[in-house]
């Protein structure tokens, strides 16, 4: 799976394109804490080009939330694909990490 990172004014946008499983998910977490660690407090992670997350990508995302609250931060999620959705509702996830329609509006610029 491919990261790309954009910093904009009120919010850091990760994006991740392929597979969201055990091999990804470590990745996913060393990018978050990156972003984290250089100063970024509110995150989006932009999943519309995420083909499928299985539990072990569900288990980095908590992780990322549990990183950026940490730092007084937060992390959301948007432009959710169906495949994901699914899992974040089988565990009733989607309480806890809301899905937003985009990135902008996570963080009330849309």
């Amino acid at each position: 799976m491919q990261f790309t990172v954009a910093r904009h004014d009120t919010y850091t946008e990760v994006t991740g394109e392929g597979r969201l499983n055990m091999v990804a998910a470590p990745k996913l977490k060393d990018v978050i804490a990156s972003e984290i660690g250089a100063g970024s407090r509110q995150i989006v992670v932009e999943l519309g080009k995420t083909e499928f997350m299985d539990s072990s990508g569900l288990g980095a995302l908590i992780s990322c939330l549990k990183l950026a609250r940490q730092a007084s931060g937060d992390l959301r999620i948007a432009n959710v694909p169906p495949q994901v959705l699914m899992v974040l509702q089988l565990t009733s996830m989607d309480r806890v990490l809301t899905p937003y329609p985009d990135a902008a509006s996570a963080f009330g610029e849309g």
